[in-house]
């Protein structure tokens, strides 16, 4: 598999091309690296290419929060700089007054 530069970075706010959640990328992978049972439980239809990256967010939509794991064509910029709930993104990120967030410092493997 060919790697390929990510689009998104540590720190960036996207949402889901096809699902109601946004979050906050907090690690990212040059190309697939869960389960292969984990990606075979994707309805083979909406299946991602494995030959991408794929980001770990911090995430949550209108019910909850939770951790996901999502290919790059997934993604879109999320632009509305509304704050983020997620309980560990203030573990991990500070809030710049322009609606960014970076890393804590000292705080990136």
């Amino acid at each position: 598999m060919k790697e390929r530069t990510a689009k998104f970075g540590i720190g960036e706010v996207v949402r889901h091309r096809k699902y109601p959640f946004r979050g906050i990328i907090f690690d990212v992978d040059p190309v697939f690296s869960n389960s292969e049972e984990w990606w075979l439980a994707i309805p083979e239809g909406v299946r991602p290419r494995k030959d991408q990256p794929f980001y770990h967010l911090f995430a949550e939509n209108a019910e909850t929060e939770y951790v996901a794991y999502v290919s790059e064509q997934n993604l879109l910029p999320d632009h509305t700089g509304e704050p983020l709930r997620h309980a560990q993104v203030d573990e991990l990120f500070i809030r710049n007054a322009d609606g960014t967030y970076v890393v804590r410092p000292g705080k990136h493997n």
